[in-house]
């Protein structure tokens, strides 16, 4: 799996991440919506820590920098 996340794509993720944990754990979200967002949450954590989503694979849509050669 080559990495296809910059680094603004994986905070963004662990923020929105955080604020869906935070709001199911203080009772704001429950129930079958509050199951869904927490497992989408999990995703995201998952995905910024292995810099990949395999939702770009298939677009070959990518927000890392490509790093230039000299």
């Amino acid at each position: 799996m080559k990495p296809n996340m910059g680094g603004a794509d994986r905070v963004i993720r662990l923020i929105v991440a955080a604020i869906v944990a935070i709001l199911y754990f203080t009772g704001t979200i429950t129930g079958t919506l509050g199951i869904v967002l927490m497992v989408l949450a999990a995703v995201f954590v998952l995905t910024s820590f292995m810099s990949f989503c395999p939702l770009y694979a298939p677009f070959g849509f990518s927000t890392r920098e490509e790093k230039k050669k000299a």
